[in-house]
């Protein structure tokens, strides 16, 4: 099976609460990720509060073109349940 995305909802603290088509789902803190030429404009909360699922690519992307692979959202989510465990 491929990961995918299956629901995207922007909210506040540059957080993403990511659905999965594995079943997994839950809120992704982004807000250390935000560096650099694609991702530091997303400090912006109008900006982060464009995020939204691609129709054909099935991840997440935002108005200035920037995107974030599911298995590294997978991935970040993981670690940060870990952690919060």
């Amino acid at each position: 099976m491929i990961l995918h995305t299956e629901q995207i909802e922007p909210r506040s603290g540059y957080r993403l609460f990511v659905r999965f088509n594995n079943g997994v789902s839950g809120e992704i803190d982004l807000s250390g990720e935000l560096w650099g030429e694609m991702f530091a404009p997303l400090k912006d909360p109008e900006l982060f509060a464009t995020a939204r699922q691609d129709s054909v690519m099935r991840t997440v992307v935002w108005s200035n073109g920037a995107d974030l692979a599911p298995e590294f959202l997978l991935d970040l989510l993981n670690r940060q349940s870990r952690a919060a465990a």
